[in-house]
């Protein structure tokens, strides 16, 4: 059973940048496509980046340009460089194996907090 631990989220002023990773345990991670997704209070969360198993990147169009997605097989870990950060890109942010059918139980996210 897949176990997923986030980190490097925080507070930063809107135009900075943070860079989250996700550590994945109990699978053969390298075999495995990934995404970070998020979720703003009282809304749902979404999918905002994937990386297939050959590293090959996919955005959904609000980080486009801002944010870079990245993963390690060595270290079985995933990564999230967001940079011009947003008030709009507050939320925690999980990751998770895609598609949704291959999903695991969430980790407890990390928290994204963008000031104007």
């Amino acid at each position: 059973q897949v176990r997923l631990l986030e980190s490097g989220g925080g507070l930063v002023q809107a135009g900075g940048s943070l860079r989250l990773s996700c550590a994945a345990s109990g699978i053969n991670f390298r075999y495995y496509v990934m995404g970070w997704y998020r979720q703003a209070p009282g809304k749902q969360r979404e999918l905002v980046a994937g990386i297939a198993v050959d590293g090959n990147p996919n955005y959904v169009d609000s980080v486009k340009g801002r944010f870079t997605i990245s993963r390690d097989n060595a270290k079985n870990t995933v990564y999230l460089q967001m940079n011009d950060l947003k008030p709009e890109d507050t939320a925690v942010y999980y990751c998770n194996l895609l598609p949704t059918s291959q999903r695991g139980s969430w980790g407890q996210g990390t928290q994204v907090t963008v000031s104007s």
